[in-house]
């Protein structure tokens, strides 16, 4: 009951959405929790070669970004299903990018692990995104990563420090996206997605010890251009529906 009454209330909250929200039924609710967001200026020609032609790279005042997102995955259950938390609450990572598809500004995920093997074998199946297990956790000064099979490292000390009341165009173009792009073997596919407007905080962030590639471009603590923390929202997701088939 308690469940429900929180769905309501997210539904209610729509007024910070560039689109209307989707008119079929919800298909999974989940929390994100505990976000530290890194954000990375790139060579759009580097970045065009990890993206799928189909999808047009979207830009902010001329420039590319990628995001570095670690955070906390909590509660994720199919609808009329409950939270199993063995599968349902793990750490993630995602790399990131924008997509803008005929005016409807989403992410695309470039790379993505979880901290527990089931999890990422079970979010794998049901999304079709492309899960790995890493070696992650939290503890009280930040989150840190291992993924020894593609080399990848992030260790992080930091701290929220004051909330961002007045967001700028970046910040809100950063984090204000309603849907994410997938790439199958048929084709391109679009989840849509709701929650709660991002509450942002600036980060302190102490130390940051990162070392991720993704094709040619290289995610380092020397060229991090913004950082975001956040408490979390909870989202409500939508069936993945194809809109472009790949042509033969």
């Amino acid at each position: 009951m308690i469940l429900a009454q929180k769905i309501k209330t997210i539904l209610r909250d729509y007024n910070h959405r560039p689109w209307p929200i989707s008119t079929s039924p919800w298909r999974y609710y989940q929390e994100w929790l505990d976000l530290l967001f890194l954000h990375f200026q790139v060579d759009y020609d580097l970045l065009r070669t990890l993206v799928p032609a189909e999808l047009k790279i979207d830009q902010h005042e001329s420039s590319c970004y990628v995001s570095l997102v670690a955070f906390k995955m909590k509660n994720i259950r199919p609808r009329n299903l409950p939270a199993f938390p063995p599968i349902s609450d793990f750490y993630e990572i995602n790399v990131r990018t924008y997509i803008d598809l005929d005016g409807k500004k989403g992410v695309y995920f470039i790379h993505i692990e979880a901290s527990k093997c089931l999890s990422a074998l079970v979010a794998k199946k049901l999304s079709g995104l492309p899960y790995e297990k890493s070696t992650m956790l939290r503890n009280t000064q930040g989150y840190h990563n291992l993924n020894q099979e593609r080399g990848f490292r992030l260790k992080t000390i930091f701290a929220a420090a004051d909330e961002i009341k007045i967001k700028s165009s970046l910040d809100t173009w950063l984090t204000e996206r309603y849907c994410l792009y997938l790439n199958k073997p048929d084709g391109i596919y679009c989840f849509d997605i709701h929650h709660s407007e991002w509450p942002l905080f600036s980060v302190q962030l102490q130390e940051c010890q990162l070392n991720y590639t993704v094709g040619d471009i290289r995610l380092h603590n020397e060229n991090i251009a913004l950082t975001h923390y956040s408490p979390g929202v909870q989202v409500l997701a939508w069936n993945a529906v194809m809109i472009k088939p790949h042509q033969r």
